[in-house]
């Protein structure tokens, strides 16, 4: 597999890529430094980075800069989601679905991916969600409307996407198709 990485600067700081001639296979969260971003990555991996390719990711990194500004309402990325088991891969088709700005508990995760008794299955699909942003992970809550379990910038980070995400649905910053 022809495995490569590279790091895209946003307005809400560093993303980390890895990806394959399928399409991208991991990526960070926003981290503040471009380390963090790797470290994030390497992580996620569990096992180390490939070799760099500068501007590998460069329709991605468009995207990545829409999305903070609040005009992307759906990814055009093509993901390499190899590995995962089809349970995962199901619940990550179907986080894809929520609609930005809504949310959805781990219980209709758990329905949607076909498996109405495996909510806790849905949130380890959730914690372990190779591409954050375009697998809106940041969309899935607790039954009880609470926010619950994300990584990178934790909870913190999760409710701030919502916000931004919120605020574009309700017209206070554009959202484009």
């Amino acid at each position: 597999m022809d495995l490569h990485h590279d790091l895209i600067e946003t307005s809400w700081g560093w993303v980390g890529v890895v990806g394959s001639s399928a399409g991208i296979r991991y990526a960070s969260l926003p981290e503040p430094t471009p380390i963090a971003a790797l470290e994030h990555l390497s992580d996620l991996m569990d096992e180390p980075l490939p070799e760099r390719r500068e501007g590998a990711f460069e329709d991605f990194s468009a995207q990545l800069d829409a999305y903070f500004r609040g005009e992307l309402d759906r990814w055009d990325v093509r993901l390499d989601l190899g590995g995962a088991s089809a349970f995962f891969r199901r619940a990550w088709e179907a986080c894809r679905s929520i609609p930005p700005g809504e949310t959805r508990s781990y219980r209709w995760l758990a329905e949607q991916a076909g498996n109405a008794k495996a909510a806790r299955g849905a949130g380890q699909a959730m914690a372990r969600n190779r591409v954050p942003l375009v697998v809106p992970c940041h969309r899935v809550i607790g039954s009880d409307g609470a926010l619950h379990g994300f990584g990178g910038g934790g909870l913190p980070l999760k409710a701030r996407l919502l916000e931004l995400e919120a605020g574009a649905r309700r017209g206070s910053m554009p959202l484009r198709r």
